[in-house]
């Protein structure tokens, strides 16, 4: 099922990852008090997760809408 999905699909997971990642990382880490800082302030994630998560959201909108439409035509072709 997971191989059917449209590349467009996996570029948007991919990016929500890779640009949120790193700023829920450091979220994380204050709140297990891994850093001195208990309230940093990651500037360079934040607007990084911020450019990235709406795009990538429609990405991955996008790819399960066409895994929808696709599976629609292959059971109306059955019939």
């Amino acid at each position: 099922m997971w191989r059917r999905l449209p590349k467009l699909f996996w570029i948007g997971l991919g990016l929500l990852v890779v640009g949120s990642g790193p700023l829920l990382t450091i979220i994380v880490a204050a709140d297990l008090g891994l850093t001195r800082d208990p309230n940093p302030n990651p500037i360079g994630f934040g607007l990084l997760a911020g450019l990235t998560f709406w795009p990538a959201v429609i990405m991955i909108v996008i790819g399960l809408f066409k895994t929808a439409r696709r599976r629609e035509g292959d059971s109306v072709a059955e019939k």
